[in-house]
Order: C-alpha cells, then structure tokens, then sequence
C-alpha cells in the first residue's frame, strides 16, 4: 500500500512541476512583452510619432446602471472631460430600485422625449426615454424593466446612433485621452471589430477633469493588492494575446465594439454572468464561421479607472461571478478547444484560459490537500517543499512588481515612497494569500449552480473621488 502512496505523490509532484513550469514561463514571456510594449508606447508618445488624424470616429457611449445612484453622477461627468468630439451618452437604467434615474434626470436637466427604438437585438421593453442637450455632447436616459446587465447594454445598442458603441460600467470614470486612443486602432484598420482597454483600480487616485492629479495605493490592504493583481492581469496575458488576435476576453468595465457585427452576431446573450468574455468569444466564432476578416485588438494606454471591493465579502461575490461567467462561455463556446479553424486562438488562448482559469483553482487547492496528506503520512520532504514554494512567491512577486511599476512609470503617475514600500511588502501577500483565497472562492463559485447561475450579488459601492 505504502508503495503505491509513494507512486501517487511522485505522480502528482511531477505533475504540478509540469504545472508551474508552465504558469511560470508563460508569466514570464508575457510580463517581459507587456514591459517592452509599454515602454515602446512611452517612447513613441515622447518623439510624437503617433497616429495624428482630425477625423474621429463616432462613439456611442453605453452605461448599464442598475442602483448606482452613488457613482452614476461622476462616471457621466469623466465622459464630458474627455478630450474628443463625435459621441453621445447613453444611460441605461435598467429597473434600479435606488434614486439611479433621478439623479442622473436632475443633475443633467433631462426631459421627456418620444422617439422610437428599433429592437434590432432583443431586450426588455423601453419604459421612458429622457434627453439632454445642454452639455457638450447629447446625454440620453433610457429607462427600462429590470433584465441583466446584457440586457441593458442590447437596449443601449438598439438606442445608439452611431456605428461604434463603447460599454462602460457605472461605477468606472475616463482618463481625458481613454477614448481617443481606444478608437485608434479602428483608424489604422476597418477590419478591427472590438478594442478593450486597460482597466486600473480608482480607489486611491484623485481624479480631476479626466486627470489623474494625485495618485497614492488605496488605504485598504484587500484593495492594494488587487491593484498589483489587476496591472500583472492586464499588462501580462492581454498584450501578449494581441499579437496574434487572440484575446477572448475584454473587460466589461471599458470595451469598444463595432455596432454592424455585434448586432449581426446576436448581441449580448442575457443568460450568462460573463456577458463581457462571451460576445468576444462569440465574435471569434461567428467572424470565422463567416470567414469574415477580422481583427479584436487591446490598446494599452486607453485606461478606464474603476472601483474594486475593499471588502473580502464584496469581493467574493465578484470573482463568484466571474468565475461563473468564465464556465459558462467556455463551456458554450467549447468547439474552439483544439480546433485548427481558430488557430491560436485554440491552441494558446483558450486552452491557457482552460488550464490557468477556469481549471486553476481546483488544481492548486487539490495541490494544498496532497501536500498535507503527504506530510500526515511522512511522505513529504517538508524543507524542498518550503524552498520549492518560497521560490514560486519571490518569482511571482517580482513579476508582480514589474507589471505594476512598468504600469505606474508609463502612465507617468508618482509614487510615494511609503506607496513603494508597501507595493512590495503586499506583492508577496497578494501571491501567497489572496491568491489562494480567491482559489477557493472560484473553486466554490460553481456549487449549486443551477440554482444561482444568475444570482450576481449585491456589492457596496462608495463616493467616486472625483471633481
């Protein structure tokens, strides 16, 4: 018996070798191509070698708001500071229980008008519409019954005017300069049908006219190390995938979308928590179903700044649904798996977010479980263990390190050095802690899940610090 003990943990310690070998090296490739592109965009943008064109392309900016009566107020005012001219705001309340619709009604002199909505996508029956034309460009409020968060961004598309539609969370605000620069790479190529940008936690940052005028790591421990987690996410596997078209998520706090395709392909699907991952799936299915040239890019500096729980209850919830979210497009879409018609979208994209996410959790907390099993029985060689898992956090936190201060030295923002000495006092804890955490969180996130599939979990927002 004890034998066979001993091949099973020899099994399952070569194995999870393999495993982070695997992470690692990804990690690493990635972190060192994200680096290279920043620091390439920061050089460009020194010699002014840019795209420079007058023309802009025309923008339906889209938020889906449900109960944000708290931050709805400052996410509108971020969109009238940017630097660009040709685009509208839409609001879509979508049945919120909270003062949402009237704040947004009173603050911005809305009035009732009756005009027409072709439902090109399906979605909940529009119960009144209200606009304002006293600002810089037209504010639109859509009110409707209550349908999801998909729901309230198909009635958005079906409202908008122009041909590029961009979704934006109601608790995120704009740097001045997000949207022009999100809609660059539709200029240097028509085949472009989706950019998402770069996503950074707010909480912290002093934010004035689109600008960031102050800039200090968030009070909260929990919220500091999601900003370390956020810029290793964002600067690490999305960069990298842009290279050969293959990202297949776009985050659903700031995403550009060319409005013709999305509606062709069906819009948002109502029936998901990751309405955001899906439709970009879903395009890379339908335009190579179609045989439709087609590009789905990642701009790096179009950065969006928006809230992140500061609370470990909050935050559950959030990568609850996420971690839903994940299963059921990969699940729905499963024909990319090892399929050659996508490419690498199959054989990189997919099976990376297969291994590395949604299988992820539950391979790291089986991996805790052997370890402890195998020191109960002594099987365990307690001090290449130690070493073996000290070396894969000092790794990780020093790839951690570089995302982020590649992050903060690019965008020009300045640290403190209290700032720089807490970064790297909590990239340690950030990989050895919350990770392990937010693991058994994902690995839990499926448990009675027919029944909750559409539970998203209410999550409490605070004042957007912002002027």
């Amino acid at each position: 018996m004890r034998d066979y003990m001993q091949i099973f943990f020899d099994f399952v310690g070569i194995f999870f070798i393999i495993y982070m070998i695997g992470y690692a090296t990804f990690l690493f490739l990635s972190v060192t191509i994200g680096s290279s592109a920043l620091y390439g965009a920061k050089r460009r943008n020194a010699l002014k070698n840019e795209l420079s064109n007058d023309y802009y392309v025309p923008v339906s900016v889209i938020i889906p708001a449900y109960n944000e009566a708290v931050t709805i107020e400052s996410t509108i005012r971020s969109l009238l500071a940017l630097d660009y001219r040709l685009y509208e705001i839409i609001v879509v309340d979508d049945g919120s229980t909270d003062d949402t619709a009237a704040v947004v009604r009173e603050v911005f002199q809305m009035h009732p008008v009756h005009r027409p909505v072709q439902r090109r996508i399906k979605c909940q029956p529009v119960e009144g519409i209200f606009e304002s034309h006293a600002f810089k460009v037209p504010i639109t409020l859509v009110s409707k019954k209550n349908g999801g968060k998909a729901d309230a961004l198909n009635m958005g598309i079906n409202a908008s005017k122009y041909p590029y539609f961009l979704c934006l969370d109601a608790d995120s605000i704009l740097q001045h300069d997000s949207l022009e620069k999100i809609v660059r790479p539709v200029l240097e190529d028509d085949n472009v049908v989706a950019v998402g940008g770069t996503v950074r936690p707010s909480n912290g940052a002093e934010i004035e006219d689109g600008k960031v005028i102050r800039y200090r790591m968030p009070s909260r421990i929990l919220a500091c190390m999601q900003v370390l987690e956020y810029d290793r996410s964002f600067l690490a596997a999305r960069i990298m995938f842009d290279k050969y078209n293959g990202n297949i998520i776009i985050s659903g706090a700031f995403g550009l979308f060319k409005k013709s395709v999305v509606i062709d392909a069906g819009g948002y699907e109502t029936d998901t928590m990751g309405e955001d991952m899906e439709l970009v799936v879903k395009l890379h299915v339908f335009c190579r179903e179609n045989q439709k040239p087609y590009l789905i890019r990642y701009a790096t500096d179009a950065v969006c700044w928006t809230q992140v729980p500061e609370k470990l209850n909050d935050l559950r919830k959030q990568r609850r649904r996420w971690h839903i979210g994940l299963f059921q497009s990969m699940t729905r879409h499963r024909e990319i798996l090892m399929n050659p018609k996508y490419g690498m979208v199959s054989f990189v994209s997919y099976l990376y977010y297969l291994i590395y996410e949604l299988l992820s959790p539950y391979i790291e907390v089986f991996g805790v479980l052997t370890m402890v099993l195998a020191s109960f029985l002594d099987f365990l060689n307690v001090p290449f263990m130690l070493l073996f898992l000290g070396i894969y956090v000092v790794y990780s936190a020093i790839l951690s390190l570089t995302a982020f201060f590649a992050r903060i030295y690019t965008i020009d923002l300045k640290l403190t050095f209290s700032d720089f000495l807490k970064a790297i006092g909590l990239c340690a804890m950030e990989v050895s802690f919350l990770r392990f955490v937010l693991a058994w969180v994902r690995m839990t996130a499926l448990t009675k899940y027919k029944k909750k599939r559409k539970d998203w979990g209410e999550i409490e927002r605070t004042k957007i610090n912002y002027r």
